[in-house]
């Protein structure tokens, strides 16, 4: 048994590791999830703070050679955004060119406690810090001098979009893995119970889940985000619009599970289990649910960008994640403001493409797990 349960599980990641699409997926969500957690290091300026007269500013262009030729590698200059003409509306650009700011590696810059944890509790709660973090005073890139280094430009506020941009991925990537962290557990148990026992318990838990099945998630999220309090951080709205996703989302999934336990009740190894006295808690935990293990993944992986879309459509009319704290959700309303669809459409293409490409992967690695680990294809 254990000979033939290995060949298979060879077989399924081979399958996987063969199937070009979903290795694209994999490697991507891979790279996404290892910058955002390490956002502190890989972001070369602190996402909160301004720079001087450098509201708006378009990506920094990277020179190589100075202004009379001579090379000395990749630079940039100080550059500052004059204000605004009254009769054109147009701003110009001033460029320093007689201070060149070299572009380095591992440069030096302001100290951050590294891979910190804490946990988003009430007002009425005292912060818990699980991990107080690595201080670190290194950043993966940055400048040697007074120019600044602005991949994506600044925003609206002088903040650097691309350090933003890392910092918010920690909000709209994991509020997926903490949602089904919740909602999943709830599904499996509420749907192995009910498939399990049946009789009264199973028609109760049944037409709750139809009673939340018929509740449209998005405008539930939108009307309890709205009456919130406004003294709420943006890390407790975070912790409440998982709660409240998880809570609409784990009742597909317990219908499913149910179906599945009813078959696999009758099953020999489920009677053995019985007649050789194992509570039926047990016999749902440790032989029921594993044999759901397979549907459970697949599902895992394409429920996640349900999550992360819920929480940029709240960040994005304003009921999420609120400023100066960012996520791919508030980035991207300023995409509202006309002018800068315009005029800066820096600040708008890169969380709208991060929340796609994100999407997309959880999406070609689910389908790429559902092909290797389906029943029929393992030889």
């Amino acid at each position: 048994m254990f000979m033939i349960s290995s060949v298979h599980s060879t077989n399924w990641w081979q399958k996987l590791k063969n199937n070009p699409l979903a290795r694209f997926g994999a490697v991507l969500l891979i790279i996404f999830y290892i910058a955002v957690i390490a956002a502190d290091f890989v972001a070369p300026y602190n996402p909160y703070i301004s720079q001087a007269d450098g509201s708006l500013l378009p990506p920094t262009q990277i020179h190589w050679t100075t202004q009379d030729g001579r090379f000395i590698g990749p630079h940039v200059y100080p550059t500052t955004q004059s204000p605004t003409d009254v009769e054109t509306g147009k701003r110009s650009l001033n460029v320093d060119f007689e201070q060149p700011s070299p572009i380095r590696l591992l440069v030096k810059g302001e100290t951050y406690p590294f891979l910190q944890v804490r946990l988003p509790l009430p007002p009425s709660f005292e912060e818990v810090e699980l991990f107080s973090g690595i201080p670190l005073d290194r950043h993966l890139f940055g400048t040697v001098g007074p120019g600044k280094l602005n991949l994506l430009g600044t925003d609206e506020q002088a903040r650097d979009q691309f350090s933003r941009l890392l910092f918010g991925g920690r909000i709209s990537l994991f509020i997926g893995l903490v949602g089904i962290i919740i909602s999943f557990p709830l599904g499996m148990i509420g749907g192995g119970i009910a498939g399990y026992f049946g009789g009264w318990l199973d028609a109760v838990l049944m037409r709750l889940v139809e009673v939340l099945m018929t509740i449209p998630g998005i405008y539930l999220l939108v009307a309890l985000a709205a009456v919130l309090p406004p003294s709420l951080t943006s890390a407790q709205r975070f912790l409440l619009i998982v709660l409240i996703t998880s809570f609409i989302g784990w009742s597909g999934l317990a219908r499913v599970i149910r179906g599945q336990v009813l078959s696999l009740k009758e099953q020999e190894f489920v009677q053995a289990a019985k007649a050789m006295g194992a509570t039926p808690w047990r016999i749902i935990v440790r032989h029921v649910l594993p044999q759901t293990a397979t549907y459970i993944i697949i599902s895992a992986t394409l429920a996640v960008p349900g999550f992360i879309v819920s929480e940029s459509v709240l960040s994005l009319i304003g009921l999420g994640i609120q400023q100066p704290d960012p996520s791919w959700g508030n980035l991207l309303s300023v995409s509202t403001n006309a002018s800068i669809l315009v005029l800066q459409p820096w600040l708008i293409w890169p969380p709208a493409l991060l929340i796609i490409l994100t999407v997309l992967s959880f999406n070609l690695l689910g389908d790429g797990l559902r092909d290797a680990l389906d029943p029929r294809s393992l030889d």
